[in-house]
């Protein structure tokens, strides 16, 4: 909160406390002076200070007289005086602001299976991007108000506060998250945020940006199950375009781009799986859905391309295939998650999911 919405808010403060004060004195003063009960006095001082003229409700003496034009006074500065600050209330969107803080925190609320974004930088902003081209829930944690101002812009779900604090990440459910991504400037944010998102959720997927180099195993003894330093990234993807251009832009079309018809997927193996106790050969997989799995995932980063290796549950698998093939298989592996987002995926609604292009190589002609 800025200071010029600090003083806003303060100013309202005083008002009522000025309001109080002035009805608690009427009251009290009609009591004394005019031996008045206390509904009478009440009603006398509200009629007074709204001069709203309704006439009193006995005659009153000369003190009385006196303290009523004092309290009249008194009442036509402190309307003046609400009336100015209503007006610059409302006026500088701090009313507006109440009101669009209040709907963020009641979608919140309703959040469930979602991703956490702390951090709303270069790196941040990107992913937040890419979670609302895949259509998937998720709020942005941050407290500057220019990484706020690219929220709004963007029309991203956002809470203002400290990711490293637990009142923050718990007002953001962490509690119902899937996973979470920390994306700070710094890497002793970074790890504060995976140190307190590890105690709150044991079984919440995080990845942190490591953004020196000795940093990365200290984030994984944190708690994080990936981190990724931005520069070598960055590295590796531009050494990539330089050496196999178009096997790097075969990936990005298959992860990303509606002009091609196969997607690169993960399936996950549900325990009550047909597919839980068979190898690939045995489950016929390209048989029975259309799709071929290139490599079977299974714990900690470990990737696996034996066709021998028998499936378990919560394996995943790494699919490449057309959409009604992937669903078919999402089905026979019980991923729910998947089920209902390719289902509910008409080819429009994918387009719009994934509106970026292969950077010019696969473009529909």
């Amino acid at each position: 909160m800025n200071a010029e919405r600090a003083s806003l808010r303060q100013r309202l403060e005083i008002l009522v406390v000025a309001v109080a004060t002035l009805v608690a004195l009427g009251v009290a003063g009609y009591r004394l002076l005019e031996g008045y009960t206390w509904t009478e006095a009440l009603y006398m001082t509200l009629i007074t200070l709204s001069t709203v003229g309704f006439g009193e409700v006995r005659p009153l003496s000369l003190a009385g007289r006196w303290f009523t034009m004092g309290l009249i006074v008194l009442g036509v500065g402190t309307g003046a005086y609400a009336f100015s600050a209503l007006t610059e209330y409302i006026v500088s969107g701090e009313l507006q602001g109440t009101l669009a803080r209040r709907r963020r925190m009641a979608t919140l609320k309703k959040l469930r299976h979602h991703y956490i974004v702390c951090g709303c930088g270069r790196v941040g902003l990107q992913v937040a991007l890419e979670l609302q081209r895949l259509g998937l829930p998720f709020v942005v944690v941050d407290q500057h108000p220019e990484a706020l101002e690219r929220c709004r812009q963007h029309d991203v779900l956002y809470l203002e506060g400290e990711p490293t604090e637990d009142d923050t990440l718990r007002a953001v459910g962490i509690e119902r998250a899937r996973g979470l991504v920390a994306v700070l400037e710094s890497d002793a944010d970074n790890l504060f945020v995976v140190l307190t998102a590890r105690g709150l959720n044991p079984e919440l997927t995080i990845v942190a940006q490591a953004v020196s180099d000795g940093a990365a195993q200290k984030l994984y003894r944190a708690g994080a199950d990936r981190v990724v330093s931005p520069y070598t990234m960055a590295g590796h993807r531009m050494a990539g375009l330089l050496v196999r251009p178009y096997v790097i832009a075969f990936l990005d079309a298959t992860l990303r781009s509606p002009d091609l018809e196969l997607w690169l997927e993960e399936i996950r193996v549900a325990e009550n799986s047909a597919l839980v106790g068979k190898t690939l050969a045995e489950a016929d997989i390209r048989a029975r859905s259309g799709a071929n799995v290139l490599a079977i995932a299974r714990g900690d980063r470990q990737v696996d391309w034996s066709p021998q290796l028998r499936i378990q549950a919560g394996d995943v698998l790494i699919v490449l295939g057309r959409r009604e093939q992937l669903l078919a298989l999402a089905r026979q592996a019980g991923d729910e998650r998947l089920v209902r987002l390719l289902s509910q995926s008409s080819e429009a609604r994918w387009a719009r999911r994934f509106p970026l292009d292969a950077r010019g190589l696969f473009r529909r002609r």
